[in-house]
Protein backbone atom coordinates (compact mmCIF):
# COMPACT_ATOMS: atom_id res chain seq x y z
CA UNK A 1 0.00 0.00 0.00
CA UNK A 2 1.54 3.37 -1.10
CA UNK A 3 2.03 5.84 2.05
CA UNK A 4 -0.98 7.81 3.43
CA UNK A 5 -1.79 10.51 1.21
CA UNK A 6 -2.36 14.03 2.98
CA UNK A 7 -5.29 13.80 5.19
CA UNK A 8 -8.87 14.46 3.54
CA UNK A 9 -10.44 17.93 4.39
CA UNK A 10 -13.86 17.56 5.66
CA UNK A 11 -16.19 20.57 4.44
CA UNK A 12 -18.57 22.07 6.63
CA UNK A 13 -21.52 20.94 4.53
CA UNK A 14 -20.50 17.64 4.10
CA UNK A 15 -20.29 17.47 7.84
CA UNK A 16 -23.69 18.39 8.14
CA UNK A 17 -25.32 16.20 5.59
CA UNK A 18 -23.16 13.27 7.36
CA UNK A 19 -24.56 14.85 10.85
CA UNK A 20 -28.10 14.66 9.54
CA UNK A 21 -27.59 11.25 8.10
CA UNK A 22 -26.48 9.97 11.81
CA UNK A 23 -29.59 11.52 13.19
CA UNK A 24 -32.07 9.91 10.99
CA UNK A 25 -30.40 6.78 11.12
CA UNK A 26 -30.33 6.86 14.95
CA UNK A 27 -34.40 7.74 15.04
CA UNK A 28 -34.78 5.05 12.35
CA UNK A 29 -33.27 2.52 14.16
CA UNK A 30 -35.10 4.08 17.53
CA UNK A 31 -38.20 4.00 16.00
CA UNK A 32 -37.86 0.27 14.98
CA UNK A 33 -36.97 -1.04 18.27
CA UNK A 34 -40.20 0.88 19.76
CA UNK A 35 -42.49 -0.70 17.32
CA UNK A 36 -40.83 -4.04 18.53
CA UNK A 37 -41.64 -3.11 22.24
CA UNK A 38 -44.59 -1.91 21.76
CA UNK A 39 -46.85 -4.33 19.96
CA UNK A 40 -46.03 -7.68 20.89
CA UNK A 41 -47.93 -9.54 18.40
CA UNK A 42 -45.60 -8.19 15.34
CA UNK A 43 -42.47 -9.89 17.30
CA UNK A 44 -42.07 -12.89 15.06
CA UNK A 45 -38.62 -14.17 14.78
CA UNK A 46 -37.39 -12.12 11.24
CA UNK A 47 -38.61 -9.07 12.84
CA UNK A 48 -36.47 -10.15 15.85
CA UNK A 49 -33.51 -10.21 13.91
CA UNK A 50 -33.96 -7.00 12.43
CA UNK A 51 -34.47 -6.02 16.11
CA UNK A 52 -30.84 -6.97 17.01
CA UNK A 53 -29.86 -4.89 13.45
CA UNK A 54 -31.32 -1.80 14.63
CA UNK A 55 -29.69 -2.04 17.73
CA UNK A 56 -26.30 -2.18 16.13
CA UNK A 57 -27.01 0.88 13.48
CA UNK A 58 -27.84 3.09 16.38
CA UNK A 59 -24.92 2.29 18.07
CA UNK A 60 -23.06 2.59 15.29
CA UNK A 61 -25.09 6.23 14.23
CA UNK A 62 -24.14 7.27 17.50
CA UNK A 63 -20.56 6.73 17.60
CA UNK A 64 -20.14 8.17 13.74
CA UNK A 65 -22.10 10.77 15.03
CA UNK A 66 -19.43 11.23 17.46
CA UNK A 67 -16.35 11.12 15.27
CA UNK A 68 -18.01 13.01 12.58
CA UNK A 69 -18.86 16.20 15.18
CA UNK A 70 -15.34 15.65 16.45
CA UNK A 71 -13.70 15.47 13.47
CA UNK A 72 -10.39 14.04 14.84
CA UNK A 73 -6.86 15.06 13.91
CA UNK A 74 -4.61 12.25 16.12
CA UNK A 75 -5.03 9.42 17.74
CA UNK A 76 -6.53 10.66 21.15
CA UNK A 77 -8.56 8.42 23.46
CA UNK A 78 -11.92 9.56 22.52
CA UNK A 79 -10.66 8.29 19.28
CA UNK A 80 -10.00 4.95 20.07
CA UNK A 81 -13.00 4.59 21.78
CA UNK A 82 -15.65 5.98 19.07
CA UNK A 83 -13.31 3.98 16.14
CA UNK A 84 -13.62 0.87 18.60
CA UNK A 85 -17.42 1.13 19.07
CA UNK A 86 -17.72 2.01 15.30
CA UNK A 87 -15.78 -1.15 14.74
CA UNK A 88 -17.76 -3.47 16.49
CA UNK A 89 -21.62 -2.14 15.46
CA UNK A 90 -20.00 -1.90 11.63
CA UNK A 91 -18.60 -5.56 11.71
CA UNK A 92 -21.67 -6.89 13.73
CA UNK A 93 -24.14 -4.89 11.36
CA UNK A 94 -22.63 -6.98 8.70
CA UNK A 95 -23.31 -10.53 10.71
CA UNK A 96 -26.78 -9.97 11.51
CA UNK A 97 -27.24 -8.68 7.85
CA UNK A 98 -26.23 -12.41 6.44
CA UNK A 99 -27.80 -13.58 9.20
CA UNK A 100 -30.92 -12.28 8.18
CA UNK A 101 -30.68 -13.00 4.46
CA UNK A 102 -30.17 -16.90 5.67
CA UNK A 103 -32.55 -17.29 7.77
CA UNK A 104 -35.00 -16.31 4.87
CA UNK A 105 -33.59 -18.37 2.95
CA UNK A 106 -33.45 -21.11 5.49
CA UNK A 107 -37.20 -20.70 6.49
CA UNK A 108 -38.44 -20.07 3.14
CA UNK A 109 -36.66 -22.27 1.12
CA UNK A 110 -35.40 -25.25 3.37
CA UNK A 111 -38.64 -24.60 5.59
CA UNK A 112 -36.86 -24.44 8.88
CA UNK A 113 -38.66 -24.77 11.88
CA UNK A 114 -39.16 -25.83 15.38
CA UNK A 115 -36.07 -26.78 17.62
CA UNK A 116 -33.55 -26.20 14.78
CA UNK A 117 -34.62 -22.22 14.19
CA UNK A 118 -34.31 -22.29 18.32
CA UNK A 119 -30.45 -23.49 17.60
CA UNK A 120 -29.73 -21.34 14.51
CA UNK A 121 -31.02 -18.14 16.58
CA UNK A 122 -28.51 -19.04 18.82
CA UNK A 123 -25.77 -19.64 16.57
CA UNK A 124 -26.84 -16.24 14.93
CA UNK A 125 -26.03 -14.72 18.28
CA UNK A 126 -23.09 -16.55 19.10
CA UNK A 127 -21.36 -15.37 15.84
CA UNK A 128 -22.97 -11.75 15.28
CA UNK A 129 -22.08 -10.38 18.25
CA UNK A 130 -18.82 -12.74 19.90
CA UNK A 131 -16.51 -12.41 16.28
CA UNK A 132 -17.17 -8.44 15.82
CA UNK A 133 -15.97 -8.31 19.41
CA UNK A 134 -13.15 -10.70 19.31
CA UNK A 135 -11.97 -8.47 16.56
CA UNK A 136 -12.78 -5.33 17.70
CA UNK A 137 -10.71 -5.74 20.85
CA UNK A 138 -7.68 -7.77 19.18
CA UNK A 139 -7.26 -4.59 17.25
CA UNK A 140 -7.79 -2.33 20.32
CA UNK A 141 -5.13 -4.48 22.10
CA UNK A 142 -2.56 -4.30 19.43
CA UNK A 143 -3.01 -0.55 18.74
CA UNK A 144 -4.87 -0.93 15.66
CA UNK A 145 -7.34 1.57 15.82
CA UNK A 146 -6.71 5.28 15.63
CA UNK A 147 -6.57 8.27 13.22
CA UNK A 148 -7.25 7.17 9.37
CA UNK A 149 -7.03 10.97 8.11
CA UNK A 150 -10.57 10.50 6.65
CA UNK A 151 -9.19 8.60 3.60
CA UNK A 152 -11.19 5.43 4.54
CA UNK A 153 -14.05 7.21 6.99
CA UNK A 154 -15.71 10.62 6.83
CA UNK A 155 -14.29 12.20 9.63
CA UNK A 156 -14.34 9.26 12.19
CA UNK A 157 -11.75 7.51 13.68
CA UNK A 158 -10.93 3.39 12.14
CA UNK A 159 -7.91 1.74 11.55
CA UNK A 160 -4.40 3.82 12.18
CA UNK A 161 -2.59 4.27 8.72
CA UNK A 162 0.25 4.75 10.54
CA UNK A 163 0.31 0.78 11.61
CA UNK A 164 2.72 -1.22 8.99
CA UNK A 165 -0.07 -4.13 8.77
CA UNK A 166 -3.27 -1.53 8.12
CA UNK A 167 -4.26 -2.69 5.05
CA UNK A 168 -4.78 -6.43 7.10
CA UNK A 169 -6.23 -5.12 10.01
CA UNK A 170 -8.90 -3.10 7.27
CA UNK A 171 -9.63 -6.03 6.12
CA UNK A 172 -9.99 -8.11 9.62
CA UNK A 173 -12.55 -5.08 11.30
CA UNK A 174 -15.11 -4.54 7.69
CA UNK A 175 -13.95 -4.90 4.51
CA UNK A 176 -13.26 -8.51 4.24
CA UNK A 177 -17.14 -9.31 5.76
CA UNK A 178 -18.26 -6.41 3.78
CA UNK A 179 -16.87 -8.13 0.31
CA UNK A 180 -18.35 -11.28 1.39
CA UNK A 181 -21.77 -9.92 1.81
CA UNK A 182 -21.67 -8.28 -1.39
CA UNK A 183 -21.02 -12.18 -2.36
CA UNK A 184 -23.67 -14.00 -0.40
CA UNK A 185 -26.41 -11.78 0.16
CA UNK A 186 -27.03 -11.47 -3.66
CA UNK A 187 -26.76 -15.16 -3.64
CA UNK A 188 -29.45 -16.37 -1.07
CA UNK A 189 -31.72 -13.23 -2.49
CA UNK A 190 -31.42 -15.05 -5.67
CA UNK A 191 -32.19 -18.35 -4.32
CA UNK A 192 -35.31 -17.06 -2.16
CA UNK A 193 -36.75 -14.89 -5.42
CA UNK A 194 -36.26 -18.28 -7.13
CA UNK A 195 -38.09 -20.30 -4.65
CA UNK A 196 -40.71 -17.47 -4.42
CA UNK A 197 -41.51 -17.62 -8.10
CA UNK A 198 -41.59 -21.29 -8.16
CA UNK A 199 -44.50 -21.36 -5.16
CA UNK A 200 -46.12 -18.48 -5.53
CA UNK A 201 -49.67 -19.49 -5.38
CA UNK A 202 -48.90 -22.00 -2.40
CA UNK A 203 -48.92 -18.77 -0.15
CA UNK A 204 -48.92 -21.46 2.84
CA UNK A 205 -44.99 -22.72 2.24
CA UNK A 206 -44.52 -18.78 3.28
CA UNK A 207 -45.84 -19.71 6.94
CA UNK A 208 -42.62 -21.03 8.88
CA UNK A 209 -41.21 -17.62 9.49
CA UNK A 210 -44.81 -16.72 11.10
CA UNK A 211 -43.63 -19.05 13.86
CA UNK A 212 -47.15 -20.99 13.97
CA UNK A 213 -48.74 -17.51 15.03
CA UNK A 214 -51.68 -15.92 13.76
CA UNK A 215 -49.84 -12.83 13.36
CA UNK A 216 -51.76 -10.04 11.01
CA UNK A 217 -50.82 -10.49 7.66
CA UNK A 218 -50.63 -6.48 6.96
CA UNK A 219 -47.57 -5.86 9.25
CA UNK A 220 -45.98 -9.14 10.15
CA UNK A 221 -46.36 -10.74 7.49
CA UNK A 222 -45.67 -8.31 4.53
CA UNK A 223 -42.47 -6.49 6.97
CA UNK A 224 -41.17 -10.48 6.52
CA UNK A 225 -40.93 -10.37 3.49
CA UNK A 226 -39.57 -7.19 2.88
CA UNK A 227 -36.92 -8.45 4.71
CA UNK A 228 -35.38 -9.68 1.74
CA UNK A 229 -34.87 -5.99 0.11
CA UNK A 230 -32.39 -6.01 3.20
CA UNK A 231 -29.41 -7.04 1.24
CA UNK A 232 -30.15 -4.45 -1.86
CA UNK A 233 -30.40 -1.71 0.75
CA UNK A 234 -27.05 -3.18 2.48
CA UNK A 235 -25.35 -3.21 -0.80
CA UNK A 236 -26.71 0.25 -2.16
CA UNK A 237 -25.13 1.90 0.93
CA UNK A 238 -22.05 0.21 1.21
CA UNK A 239 -20.72 0.52 -2.10
CA UNK A 240 -19.03 4.00 -1.49
CA UNK A 241 -17.33 2.98 1.16
CA UNK A 242 -15.52 -0.02 -0.95
CA UNK A 243 -14.87 2.30 -3.94
CA UNK A 244 -12.90 4.74 -1.20
CA UNK A 245 -11.23 1.91 0.58
CA UNK A 246 -9.69 0.58 -3.10
CA UNK A 247 -9.33 3.86 -4.47
CA UNK A 248 -6.94 4.25 -1.07
CA UNK A 249 -5.09 1.39 -1.94
CA UNK A 250 -4.55 2.75 -5.10
CA UNK A 251 -3.09 5.80 -3.69
CA UNK A 252 -5.60 8.05 -5.76
CA UNK A 253 -6.17 11.21 -5.44
CA UNK A 254 -10.30 10.26 -6.25
CA UNK A 255 -10.69 9.14 -2.45
CA UNK A 256 -11.18 12.95 -1.90
CA UNK A 257 -13.31 13.91 -3.73
CA UNK A 258 -16.74 15.74 -2.38
CA UNK A 259 -19.02 13.17 -3.80
CA UNK A 260 -17.69 10.29 -2.61
CA UNK A 261 -16.92 11.38 0.84
CA UNK A 262 -20.71 12.35 0.97
CA UNK A 263 -22.18 8.98 -0.45
CA UNK A 264 -19.99 7.63 1.91
CA UNK A 265 -20.96 9.22 4.79
CA UNK A 266 -24.62 8.64 4.18
CA UNK A 267 -23.86 5.09 3.42
CA UNK A 268 -22.06 4.26 6.38
CA UNK A 269 -24.76 5.91 8.90
CA UNK A 270 -27.85 5.24 6.97
CA UNK A 271 -29.07 1.97 7.13
CA UNK A 272 -30.91 2.57 9.98
CA UNK A 273 -33.18 5.24 8.54
CA UNK A 274 -33.64 3.04 5.13
CA UNK A 275 -34.78 0.15 7.51
CA UNK A 276 -37.00 2.49 9.41
CA UNK A 277 -37.96 3.25 6.28
CA UNK A 278 -39.34 0.19 4.53
CA UNK A 279 -39.99 -1.92 7.78
CA UNK A 280 -42.08 1.25 9.69
CA UNK A 281 -43.20 4.12 7.06
CA UNK A 282 -43.90 1.75 4.27
CA UNK A 283 -45.37 -1.09 6.22
CA UNK A 284 -49.49 -0.25 5.95
CA UNK A 285 -50.40 -2.25 9.78
CA UNK A 286 -47.26 -0.44 11.77
CA UNK A 287 -47.92 2.92 10.37
CA UNK A 288 -51.44 3.02 10.82
CA UNK A 289 -50.94 1.89 14.34
CA UNK A 290 -48.35 4.48 15.12
CA UNK A 291 -51.04 7.10 13.08
CA UNK A 292 -53.82 5.88 15.50
CA UNK A 293 -51.49 6.47 19.12
CA UNK A 294 -50.28 9.37 17.87
CA UNK A 295 -54.05 10.44 16.88
CA UNK A 296 -54.99 9.04 20.53
CA UNK A 297 -52.41 11.94 22.31
CA UNK A 298 -53.28 14.30 20.58
CA UNK A 299 -57.13 14.16 20.91
CA UNK A 300 -56.83 13.24 24.77
CA UNK A 301 -54.88 16.88 25.31
CA UNK A 302 -57.95 19.23 24.85
CA UNK A 303 -59.71 17.28 27.28
CA UNK A 304 -62.53 19.63 27.84
CA UNK A 305 -65.55 18.91 29.46
CA UNK A 306 -69.01 20.25 29.17
CA UNK A 307 -70.44 23.10 32.16
CA UNK A 308 -72.17 22.03 34.46
CA UNK A 309 -76.14 22.15 33.00
CA UNK A 310 -75.03 21.32 29.57
CA UNK A 311 -76.52 18.66 27.68
CA UNK A 312 -74.57 15.98 26.57
CA UNK A 313 -73.66 15.55 22.94
CA UNK A 314 -75.35 13.21 20.83
CA UNK A 315 -74.29 9.74 20.58
CA UNK A 316 -74.17 9.88 16.86
CA UNK A 317 -71.53 12.80 17.13
CA UNK A 318 -69.65 10.32 19.41
CA UNK A 319 -69.13 7.69 17.01
CA UNK A 320 -68.05 9.92 14.42
CA UNK A 321 -65.58 11.29 16.19
CA UNK A 322 -64.44 8.18 17.27
CA UNK A 323 -64.22 7.06 13.85
CA UNK A 324 -61.40 9.36 13.13
CA UNK A 325 -58.66 7.17 14.48
CA UNK A 326 -59.28 4.05 12.36
CA UNK A 327 -58.82 0.28 14.35
CA UNK A 328 -55.99 -1.59 13.29
CA UNK A 329 -57.29 -4.40 10.67
CA UNK A 330 -56.91 -7.74 11.76
CA UNK A 331 -55.88 -8.67 8.60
Amino acid sequence: MPSPAPPTELLPWERAVVLLSCVLSALGSGLLVATHALWPDLRSRARRLLLFLSLTDLLSAASYFYGVLQDFAGSSWDCVLQGALSTFANTSSFFWTVAIALYLYLSIVRAARGPSTDHLLWAFHLVSWGVPLAITVAAVSLKKIGYDASDVSVGWCWINLEAEDRVLWMLLTGKLWEMLAYVLLPLLYLLVRKHINRAHQALSEYRPIWEGRQLQRGSSAMADKKLILIPLIFICLRVWSTVRFVLTLCGSPAVQSPVLVVLHGIGNTFQGGANCIMFVLCTRAVRTRLFSLFCCRCYSRPSTQNPPGAPAPPRKRESQESGLIPEVPST
